[in-house]
């Protein structure tokens, strides 16, 4: 089979295509024919020798990515819950090895939801990662609930525009900020008031936020402190909060953290739930074929990526 592998940490240009034998697969484990993979921001870092690279160094062959969406075509003897023919989707393996960039992946079947048949691979494998950092923040973390105000930073990115639609389907009052450019993708998510951030300055535009999901890092979250309800939860996603920020968020009765999303498959059929039922949509902004992994990468890097990027197969 075709993959991509690591040379070493550093540009684009440390991509190499190899050709390899297709995994063997574990007893929990399916082996899936990939049709699209999403590409992430830690991709990105990780490829560059940030994110991930040190827990991964270690691997014999470094081959990157966890989303993917695809085809069952082998089946581990301790998996019941799925059959040769379905059409899967999940983060596999994060933030272990998950070596998605390949043309077939094994992943532990309980990483996996059935995807929906109303939606594309292109579109399982867009609401993965992004989509199930936002589900776990918002659901598990934060536990937003119906009647709170809620504020998503870089809310037409790819985590932020599924938390816009999660948090509104969890029945928030919703703000979101994004470039002027954007404003109409926020607003069509659900959002309840959009921000332009070269414009206007947040804490001038809303206040009395019960949660933040902070997806930008560094002052962003002195700033949004500012804005919160006592007893209100910030996570930071790209930056752990340092302890002087928490110790702020401490003497302002405010819950402040970071987390690093992880595998699910329970997370996934919730996902994939939604998906189905049209309260969940993932917005592609492009799509690259396989061959041209660095481009997709550099797309990523530019920094203003709104929604997803996916690589086909």
């Amino acid at each position: 089979m075709k993959a991509i592998a690591l040379n070493q940490p550093g540009g684009t240009e440390q991509f190499r295509y190899v050709s390899l034998n297709t995994p063997v697969i574990q007893s929990r484990e399916v082996l899936i024919e990939v049709k699209a993979i999403s590409i992430n921001p830690v991709d990105v870092k990780t490829r560059s020798g940030r994110g991930l690279y040190s827990r991964l160094a270690g691997e014999n062959r470094l081959i990157l990515g966890w989303d993917i969406s695809g085809i069952v075509v082998e089946t581990g003897n301790a998996v019941t819950e799925l059959v040769i023919g379905d059409e899967v989707f999940g983060m596999v393996n994060f933030p272990g090895h998950g070596q998605a960039y390949a043309e077939y992946v094994a992943a532990p079947a309980d990483h996996l939801a059935l995807k929906p048949a109303n939606i594309s691979h292109e579109e399982a494998a867009a609401s993965t990662l992004a989509a199930l950092t936002a589900w776990q923040a918002i659901i598990h973390n934060a536990k937003v609930k119906a009647g709170q105000r809620v504020l998503i930073h870089a809310a037409a990115g790819g985590v932020g525009h599924f938390a816009v639609q999660i948090a509104k389907n969890a029945g928030a009052w919703v703000a979101g900020t994004s470039s002027a450019a954007n404003r109409d993708l926020v607003m069509s998510l659900g959002a309840d008031q959009h921000i332009d951030y070269r414009s206007v300055r947040f804490e001038e535009a809303v206040s009395n936020i019960d949660f933040v999901l902070d997806t930008i890092g560094g002052e962003n979250i002195d700033r949004s402190l500012l804005i919160m309800r006592k007893a209100g939860t910030l996570i930071s996603i790209p930056t752990g909060l340092n302890e002087s920020v928490t110790q702020k968020a401490r003497a302002l009765g405010i819950n402040g953290y970071s987390i690093l999303v992880h595998s699910s498959g329970s997370d996934m059929k919730a996902l994939a739930a939604m998906l189905e039922s049209g309260k969940l949509k993932a917005h592609i902004s492009r799509t690259f074929p396989f061959d041209e992994m660095a481009d997709a990468h550099k797309q990523i890097e530019s920094g203003h990526t709104a929604g997803k990027v996916v690589v086909t197969l």
